[in-house]
């Protein structure tokens, strides 16, 4: 079982900008996964430090973050593929637009809309954790998926 902590759209310059209550908790995951709109790579660096860290650029990242990170990527864990990638577009249809970049993927966390997102269509689960000031995502993946939007109040 692999516990991973879920963010998005941090829009911060420094890791240190990050809530402490979050960062309590990414403490304690196995692995971050962020979906992009980080802006600066200060902040994937002080999430390294706290563990290993899978992450996308976004649409408002910074030439740095943009030059580092993928715009999607595809992992494996635990037998499970889940995709990760910012999304792009208005709100409406934005889960349709991610599901269709990852073919075959049992889960795909996207971010973007800032709309925190836990469902499951066609068996595929459909993960935004919303923007990081407002929530976070936690998933359990093992045999199967489990997944958590938490509603944080910093």
């Amino acid at each position: 079982m692999v516990r991973v902590g879920v963010i998005s759209d941090t829009h911060l310059r420094h890791f240190s900008q990050l809530p402490q209550e979050l960062v309590r908790i990414l403490e304690k995951v196995d692995l971050i996964m962020h979906a992009g709109d980080i802006v600066t790579m200060d902040v994937i660096e002080g999430l390294k430090r706290l563990a290993p860290v899978h992450g996308v650029c976004g649409n408002m990242d910074l030439p740095e973050v943009r030059n580092s990170l993928p715009q999607q990527q595809l992992i494996e864990l635990e037998g499970k593929k889940i995709g990760i990638v910012h999304g792009s577009g208005g709100p409406a249809g934005l889960e349709s637009r991610v599901m269709q970049l990852f073919a075959g993927a049992d889960a795909v966390v996207f971010g973007h809309s800032h709309i925190a997102t836990n469902i499951t269509i066609n068996g595929v689960l459909l993960f935004n954790p919303g923007r990081a000031n407002e929530s976070y995502g936690l998933l359990e993946v093992g045999e199967i998926i489990s997944s958590k939007i938490v509603r944080a109040y910093y």
